[in-house]
């Protein structure tokens, strides 16, 4: 897998990922599946790569393709 995303795109899917995983701890609704896109945020985020970038040819990593 070759990198596809920025720092500034981590951090912001980091951000987002935990404000997700939060409403799946503390929300007790029918909206707390919701949460569960934090899970792959933060995921994603950690790995530095998105599949769905990837497949719409999307890349935020300025310094290049790098292993």
């Amino acid at each position: 897998m070759k990198k596809n995303m920025g720092n500034t795109d981590r951090l912001i899917r980091i951000v987002l990922g935990l404000a997700l995983v939060a409403v799946l701890i503390f929300v007790q609704s029918a909206w707390r599946w919701v949460g569960l896109l934090g899970i792959v945020f933060v995921v994603t985020a950690l790995i530095n790569f998105c599949p769905l970038y990837a497949l719409f040819g999307i890349n935020t990593n300025k310094g290049g393709n790098v292993k």
